[in-house]
């Protein structure tokens, strides 16, 4: 099997809510356990899905979002990902048809769907309809011609008597039922204000819970049917995204320099692409992970740092009681070391989260609010920084309930451009701290210039020693 002809399968639904993530994470969860190496993957931004991907399969959950990336960077992506594996799996995002507002289908699973010459099963809420059911799958099914929808998976079935009622009108439609789960709240995932609890936050329960989906979907879906259509894709003729290849010839430093780029991880952040740390390897930096809610120490001769996204909010009083980190993080960034933050990252660099001390980089203080911040947008850099040269544009997406006051320094990190224009973040000395999530693979570019600085900064003697 070459890499371009990986099995696979996109799961979708015709709306947010209808099982997605129930019946995608339970099928790579029971893949895995058959045996087979299962790739999982998410389309759209979302950081949280494939943190219970990833648990179910021992594989890095990946994103594929055409908004962030472009639509010709999906394939490649997922050859990336799925390198080596005997099924990949993509759990798609809202409605089969939903994408970036007001874009037509660009980030659509439908989009990817087609990118990517994968099959669709439609995960299909049955809990409150029979007949009908029949009626909604075939105008999914004939709305885009070019999108394959090959099965259906019916979720929050009530009955025997239900089942039978389901099948018999899904008889007519020409759409094969490779499923039927039971409703039952047992193998739920929590949620919270942004989506489910991460994986991070719960590991033990999270086990449990993929166990159990696992166990349903062996009980309700033709696993085997499922497997057979997955082997009926036609080959990609895309070759694999490779993060060396990348980046340019300036991008990065050679081999031998290697500085260290400290990570946040742990339960408090949470949100990062798996791409992120792949590039700024292949830029020639050392990627050294580390817990702002354990470690007390940046690890040694941290030259560089990169703080992701997550729920510091939940975590305000340890991550604040984390006094010595706190300082060294304040210590790294007033060296002029390279310092990257995004959304979590940004509010543990302000001067308090909530009333919590957090690490007073930034002159800013920072709380949660009611309002939820969330939707894609278009940015561009005004000046030269540690992350981006001037004039560098970037897509990305905004996804918070918290506010910084203020929201942007007197060297903003973006200007954003689309939907609205206004300035955002803060760039000072080495650090560029903003609520704007961007997929590097979109601009290799910023893992490059990011390990360059911190090369510079080791040369400076800018590093924890």
């Amino acid at each position: 099997m070459s890499g371009g002809s990986i099995p696979r399968l996109v799961i979708a639904a015709p709306s947010s809510g209808a099982g997605k993530t129930t019946v995608a994470t339970g099928l790579m969860a029971a893949f895995a356990e058959a045996g087979l190496v299962v790739s999982p993957h998410k389309v759209g931004p979302d950081y949280i899905d494939p943190g219970y991907h990833s648990l179910a399969t021992g594989r890095p959950g990946r994103n594929l979002d055409a908004y962030l990336c472009g639509p010709d960077r999906i394939a490649p992506l997922f050859l990336h990902g799925a390198a080596g594996a005997d099924l990949a799996l993509v759990e798609g995002v809202m409605g089969l048809f939903d994408g970036a507002s007001g874009m037509g289908e660009l980030s659509s699973t439908a989009q990817v769907a087609k990118l990517l010459r994968a099959p669709v099963v439609l995960v299909v809420d049955a809990s409150s309809q029979s007949r009908s059911v029949a009626a909604l799958v075939h105008g999914f099914a004939s709305w885009d011609p070019e999108v394959r929808l090959a099965g259906v998976i019916l979720n929050k079935v009530g009955s025997d008597r239900h089942e039978e009622l389901l099948r018999e009108a899904m008889d007519s439609s020409g759409v094969p039922v490779l499923g039927a789960l039971r409703r039952d709240g047992r193998a739920g995932t929590p949620s919270r204000h942004l989506g489910l609890v991460p994986v991070a936050e719960r590991r033990a329960e999270a086990v449990e819970s993929v166990g159990e989906l696992a166990a349903r979907v062996r009980a309700g879906c033709d696993l085997q049917a499922l497997l057979a259509l997955a082997h009926t894709v036609p080959e990609l003729p895309d070759a694999a995204w490779d993060p060396a290849a990348e980046l340019a010839p300036a991008d990065g430093v050679a081999s031998a320099e290697k500085p260290l780029i400290a990570v946040a991880g742990g339960a408090a952040f949470t949100f990062s692409y798996a791409e992120h740390a792949e590039l700024l390897a292949a830029a020639g930096a050392e990627v050294a992970p580390f817990d702002p809610l354990r470690d007390e120490q940046l690890p040694p001769g941290t030259q560089g740092l990169v703080i992701g996204g997550g729920f510091p909010e939940m975590y305000a009083p340890d991550l604040s009681a984390n006094a010595p980190l706190r300082a060294e993080v304040a210590a790294l960034a007033a060296s002029g070391a390279p310092v990257s933050a995004e959304c979590a990252g940004l509010l543990y660099l302000s001067r308090s989260l909530d009333g919590k001390p957090m690490c007073g980089v930034l002159p800013a203080e920072s709380r949660m609010t009611e309002r939820l911040t969330l939707g894609y947008r278009e940015a561009v850099a005004l000046r030269d920084n540690a992350l981006a040269a001037a004039g560098t544009r970037v897509r990305g997406h905004e996804f918070h309930r918290t506010v910084l006051e203020p929201g942007a320094g007197a060297d903003p990190a973006w200007g954003l451009t689309h939907p609205e224009r206004r300035l955002e973040g803060f760039v000072s000395g080495g650090v560029h701290a903003s609520y704007l999530h961007v997929h590097w693979a979109a601009e290799p570019s910023l893992a490059g210039r990011l390990v360059a600085s911190a090369a510079q900064a080791a040369l400076a003697g800018s590093a924890v020693r």
